[in-house]
């Protein structure tokens, strides 16, 4: 077993390059298909409903291979599954190019949502074992850059490439740009392995698997299904049984899948709860804003992604900026003049009408942009930065897995209380007097988008009181031990 810290001679830009082309290709996998679902919806003659699956399984995949990785990345280096997941990825990407009806198509998102799910958090642990401490924040805030510049291009990009070729290319484009990281994962990041696991726990990855499935599919179709359904509580209810059993099972055995005890880490679980709060807020204005434009002022999808351009690219930027300045500020208050950003914005988007102008959405979705800036990175770095190199694999696979089913879960109830408060206030406006069908669609929708920001502004406020709890640690270097063979 070697035990390699790899922090000796560390080539900082190449393997930050390695893990920035792998990790912005995987989420921007996420991230392009939204706009081509109806593409599909009629290339394969099917339901929206059953080509939107292409999308949800993909998520549900994602969240359901992450709680292994801290397991496969000591078993096998995290470099190796690192690689291995890509290469997956990559061989995923061409079969969904070659699907010839629409259940192939889910099946091969499936598989490329599976490896997308290893890919996330085996990077962000690489980051933590590799990358010398002192340099945490600046590494952090680039892996930040790869996840907000790939939702900020997609669907600009997807809907330029929708319009020249064939929908084929959204998955085809992948091959490249994969081929070209897999040549720098290979070339600059180096082979280690800080433990080996002494034997695989069946049980525990039993449990989190049928859990992390049935909640997320309970959460994602609950709003189709009916809340109060028999089906999605039955699965909402086995997904909270196995949680639960999962747990137990994770805290009592003495080779755990996901190791849970870095919980007892109170600056990490506090970190924690901090970034799926404001993860809940984050994408009310990822999942609200592009609905209202497209549905209400009848933007097209191409224009949508170009109104929310600006905001998610002046996010990009900001990111390795926070990094620098994380060092001497300090998390606490990044992350409270972050939230506060995010407030700001999110409490403006509130006060929508249906006439409102691109700028005025332009301004506030930057602001609030900004705000995701200032915070997200330093919650997720003030979490990691004091857990032991050993057991940064598995909190890494916690935190990813906690957010995708939060996101899940946020997507969820916005959902639910769009079509609820659309509801209320159609009834309203009827009950005052108007007939015209059209504005009361219009108007009852344009307030119940009103509405859901301003309970998105204040699930974010939740998040300062929490803020103040992060203070800054002094940095201690990483342990420097003999760096095993860069090779595979």
């Amino acid at each position: 077993m070697s035990t390699a810290s790899p922090t000796q001679q560390v080539r900082f830009w190449p393997i930050m390059t390695a893990i920035f082309v792998g990790s912005f290709i995987c989420i921007l996998a996420s991230s392009t298909i939204n706009i081509a679902l109806p593409i599909l919806q009629k290339h394969f003659d099917t339901s929206l409903g059953t080509i939107q699956w292409t999308l949800t399984g993909f998520m549900l995949a994602m969240g359901t291979s992450a709680p292994v990785v801290g397991y496969f990345g000591e078993k096998f280096s995290y470099k190796r599954l690192y690689l291995f997941s890509l290469i997956g990825f990559t061989f995923a990407s061409g079969l969904c190019a070659t699907a010839w009806n629409p259940e192939s198509l889910i099946a091969f998102r499936i598989l490329q949502g599976l490896f997308s799910g290893l890919i996330i958090p085996a990077t962000m642990s690489i980051i933590y074992q590799v990358i010398p401490r002192e340099k945490h924040a600046m590494a952090i805030s680039l892996w930040g850059l790869a996840a907000m510049l790939a939702p900020a291009f997609g669907p600009t990009f997807s809907g330029w490439l929708l319009q020249n070729f064939a929908w084929q290319w959204l998955f085809l484009m992948n091959i490249p740009i994969c081929l070209i990281a897999i040549v720098l994962i290979i070339a600059f990041i180096p082979y280690y392995r800080l433990s080996v696991p002494k034997s695989f726990d069946g049980i525990g990855f039993v449990t989190v698997l049928v859990s992390s499935s049935t909640l997320l599919v309970g959460l994602s179709q609950g709003h189709t299904w009916g809340w109060s359904s028999a089906k999605t509580v039955t699965v909402l209810i086995i997904g909270a049984l196995f949680l639960i059993a999962f747990i137990w099972r994770e805290l009592t055995t003495s080779t755990p899948l996901l190791n849970l005890r870095v919980f007892r880490n109170g600056r990490y679980t506090i970190s924690l709860l901090i970034t799926n709060i404001l993860t809940v807020s984050m994408f009310s204005g990822t999942f609200l804003t592009p609905i209202f434009l497209q549905n209400i002022q009848h933007v097209s999808a191409m224009d949508t992604g170009l109104i929310l351009l600006p905001a998610s690219l002046i996010m990009a930027l900001a990111m390795p900026l926070v990094g620098k300045m994380y060092s001497t500020v300090g998390p606490r208050w990044l992350m409270a003049i972050g939230v506060v950003l995010l407030s700001a914005g999110t409490i403006f988007l509130s006060w929508l009408s249906i006439d409102v102008s691109h700028t005025y959405i332009m301004v506030w979705m930057t602001i609030r942009n900004l705000g995701i800036a200032f915070c997200m990175m330093p919650a997720s770095n003030a979490g990691m930065e004091r857990i032991d190199p050993l057991l940064s694999g598995h909190a890494s696979a916690i935190m990813n897995w906690t957010r995708n089913v939060i996101s899940s879960f946020a997507i969820a109830i916005f959902t639910t209380l769009l079509a609820t408060h659309t509801s209320s206030h159609s009834a309203v406006l009827i009950a005052g007097g108007d007939t015209n069908k059209l504005h009361i669609g219009a108007m009852s929708f344009t307030m119940s988008v009103n509405d859901v920001y301003v309970i998105a502004t204040l699930i974010a406020a939740v998040a300062l009181p929490f803020c103040l709890f992060i203070g800054k640690v002094k940095p201690k270097p990483n342990p420097v031990v003999k760096t095993a063979s860069a090779a595979t």
